[in-house]
């Protein structure tokens, strides 16, 4: 006879099904996660394949912020190898073992050139890293990158300006990275006697050179970069973590159904968030790899890097290992226990409980209790940097949460409106934490970025100086060596489109003796009276005249004694290969005296002035020379055409472009750095917020395809879409903007500076954000159309 159970059928259930007692071994319900989350059907592995996915492109990230530094050390490496500064031989006579080499750097469109010009003395001259043999003369190794430069179509005026035939590549070795522009050119014509050609005596290259520690404001500036950078990363991961999160707390119901205890369901959700977030570091780890090997064709503000550089340091790799798979646990246990997860249903459904204010503004009270004994120190010299960091961290962490407050405070008072309206403003009344933790890594990165531009804002002044030049007489000089006269210069460059005007002084120095026993040689400019103008203020000038500079910041009062009406002076020839030649100059019956000025590059010139009908002329290529060139910045290419122009007459001119300001380089290697970290955590909050929103459509397919089925128009529910996102995104970013003035404005009292702030720039970047977002949305488009099909009616 068979015995029939006549137990009531959900305890029959609760009895034979598979799951382990409530009081089961913590690791068998992990792993039961962990095999929901990978074999749980279709809706678990595309959870899986999300979570993976928003995880994977904060991890790549991770990783890559953690190979920077070693990237930038190897750069270093590379450039101080390549280094003859600290090689020079000193007095010298040519070796086995030496090599001439002589500068030849270039700007095309901005881009900086690095050029050397060789020539060995000896068999045994180093080598440049990068070079396997020394170039011939005219002939010359080139980077890859400027070889693509070269052949790409616009470029002809650097061919002109580098006329070398090229019989080589430089490798990997000698430069800082796949972007450089870089070449070696082999020149004949170099020497050391001090005149055209002039070159450096080396006998090897290499240096050990250690960078200057940066100052306590600048590693500050480093340290908020960091953190600004970093932490929507850190956001963006705990959001992915929770996708899904409807549909785990329904399977979570059911499990409580079957027989499972609340602790059981909460190391069952535990482990489908380990089996995501370790996915997640796979594919995190897959698109560095894959992404590494852009470095090959990116430069960022000049600056690459070759993949094999962005390898992350063992211990930051093991800390981003450990730290994300112990995140994402813990991001899942604290958003359970806002859930009741009951065999009936979750009760998460019902209207939630208000959230409460007041421990949500803890983290902004401890960030500015933190900063506040810094504000009144006194000094910008010394602060704790680490206390500022931490009261940083605390102030942003605010923003993350207060703003689901601040979602469901506004949205709760919403109502009335068009049928979009109302669709959006219910959902967010329903569900706004949902809404808000997506918009959590946006309003961080905002609330960053408008203290950092504040706290740049606010030390500009100290680093960036308004330089002496004056761009009204000139944007650019050409310095002409020994034996050049520089009129040539000038000659070439008349009527060259873009150029306004060219002026050329001759310079040299000259003594009251051919050899000046000890005696400081006094300077002499020689130049026609409208270019003589530019460098003192002369009581009258005709051809003819010579002047003595007397000022109080002179030198020496050599023009005073030795430059008196019919004096014999005698021209310091230098090497210019005249050394044997007549260098004696007669002065007129009269010498006039003159007060100097700075000139266009804020030179203040002291001793002789001379106008050419009073200098011989047989005298003018013992001199070297400097030519100032008013430039036309509305004619393209304009800068360009000089320095071809001024090449093409000779290798050794040295061409220099005057700018307004003057950019400490330090403070201009963090703004740079600054630049490239928020481009590529500015592309990571767009593709997270892709992934975020796609996950957000699917779970709510259902409920869109019976709308439509009852007959909801589709242009209403894409309105409605567009306004669940652009409510939490104003809500987001004036709740950043206001958190940023905040931090920047307790940054900048703690390095006692005024708090100013640059609303151009804020108001960009908040801009900026919202596009972003409102971008990220419109590419949802089509997921939202194809989900309100009635095939989305479809359950399993």
């Amino acid at each position: 006879m068979t015995a029939t159970d006549t137990r009531p059928a959900h305890r029959r259930a609760a009895t034979d099904s598979p799951l382990p007692a409530p009081n089961g071994s913590a690791l068998r319900d992990l792993l039961m996660g962990v095999r929901f989350a990978l074999t749980g059907g279709r809706e678990a592995w595309v959870r899986t394949v999300l979570t993976a996915v928003g995880v994977g492109l904060g991890v790549s990230v991770l990783l890559l912020a953690s190979s920077v530094p070693g990237a930038m050390d190897r750069r270093d490496v590379r450039n101080e190898a390549r280094s003859e500064f600290n090689h020079a031989v000193d007095g010298g006579r040519p070796t086995d073992r030496s090599l001439l080499v002589r500068a030849a750097d270039t700007t095309f469109r901005d881009m900086e050139v690095r050029g050397r010009l060789l020539k060995p003395e000896g068999p045994r001259a180093p080598l440049p890293p990068g070079l396997d043999a020394f170039p011939a003369h005219g002939e010359m190794a080139v980077s890859p990158a400027l070889r693509e430069l070269l052949d790409s179509d616009g470029t002809k005026l650097l061919p002109g300006r580098i006329p070398y035939e090229i019989t080589a590549t430089v490798g990997t070795e000698g430069l800082s990275g796949p972007g450089e522009l870089v070449f070696y050119a082999g020149h004949d014509r170099l020497n050391t006697d001090g005149g055209a050609g002039h070159a450096m005596r080396i006998d090897g290259f290499g240096t050990q050179a250690t960078a200057d520690p940066l100052d306590p404001v600048l590693m500050l500036l480093v340290l908020i970069i960091l953190v600004v950078l970093l932490m929507p990363v850190a956001v963006f991961v705990a959001a992915s973590v929770r996708f899904g999160g409807e549909r785990r707390d329904r399977r979570l119901a059911a499990l409580r159904l079957v027989g499972a205890d609340a602790r059981m369901t909460r190391r069952v959700a535990a482990g489908e968030a380990v089996a995501g977030s370790l996915l997640g570091l796979a594919v995190g780890a897959v698109m560095f790899f894959l992404g590494r090997q852009l470095a090959n064709v990116m430069t960022i503000e000049q600056v690459s890097v070759f993949p094999e550089d962005l390898a992350p340091g063992p211990l930051l790799a093991a800390l981003v290992v450990l730290a994300v798979p112990l995140a994402s646990v813990a991001v899942t246990l604290l958003a359970l226990r806002g859930v009741v997860i009951e065999p009936l249903g979750v009760v998460r459904t019902a209207r939630p409980r208000r959230r409460r204010l007041l421990w949500r503004l803890l983290p902004l009270i401890g960030g500015v209790a933190l900063l506040a004994p810094l504000i009144a120190q006194g000094t910008a010299d010394y602060f704790n940097t680490y206390v500022v960091v931490c009261g940083a961290v605390l102030l942003l962490l605010g923003v993350t949460s207060l703003l689901p407050w601040v979602v469901e405070s506004v949205v709760g008072r919403l109502g009335g409106g068009p049928v979009s309206w109302q669709l959006a403003v219910r959902r967010l009344q329903l569900s706004g934490g949902a809404a808000a933790q997506a918009m959590n890594g946006v309003a961080v990165a905002v609330a960053g970025a408008v203290a950092l531009q504040m706290l740049f804002a606010g030390v500009d002044n100290d680093y960036v100086q308004v330089a002496e030049k004056d761009l009204r007489r000139a944007e650019m000089d050409v310095r002409t060596p020994r034996s050049v006269p520089p009129a040539e210069v000038r000659e070439a460059l008349a009527g060259l489109p873009g150029v306004r005007f060219a002026s050329a002084i001759g310079t040299g120095l000259v003594t009251p003796r051919p050899a000046a026993d000890g005696e400081n040689p006094m300077e002499l400019a020689v130049g026609d009276c409208a270019t003589l103008r530019k460098v003192a203020d002369l009581p009258s000038c005709r051809d003819g005249d010579v002047f003595r500079l007397l000022s109080d910041r002179q030198a020496s009062n050599a023009p005073r004694k030795h430059a008196e009406p019919h004096a014999t002076l005698y021209v310091d020839a230098g090497g210019a290969g005249a050394a044997a030649a007549d260098t004696r100059w007669r002065l007129p019956a009269e010498v006039k005296d003159a007060r100097p000025l700075p000139d266009p590059v804020g030179y203040e010139r002291d001793g002789l002035l001379a106008t050419p009908g009073a200098f011989p002329e047989e005298r003018t290529r013992q001199l070297g020379g400097q030519v100032f060139v008013g430039v036309d910045e509305g004619v393209p290419d304009a800068r360009d055409r000089v320095r071809t122009t001024v090449a093409a007459l000779s290798p050794f001119h040295q061409t220099s472009d005057h700018y307004g300001v003057a950019v400490n380089d330090q403070f201009a290697d963090v703004r740079k750095g600054l630049f490239v970290g928020a481009t590529c955590v500015l592309l990571l909050i767009g593709a997270s917020l892709l992934v975020s929103q796609v996950e957000r459509l699917r779970e709510r397919k259902k409920l869109l395809a019976s709308l439509v089925a009852f007959g909801t128009r589709r242009r209403t529910l894409v309105w409605s879409v567009l306004w669940q996102t652009a409510i939490p995104v104003v809500l987001a970013l004036v709740l950043a903007l206001g958190v940023g003035l905040l931090l920047g404005t307790v940054l900048l009292f703690v390095v006692q500076t005024t708090p100013a702030v640059p609303w151009a720039v804020v108001g960009a970047m908040t801009g900026v954000a919202g596009l972003v977002v409102l971008l990220v949305t419109a590419l949802t488009m089509p997921v939202l159309l194809r989900l309100m099909r009635p095939e989305g009616l479809r359950t399993e």
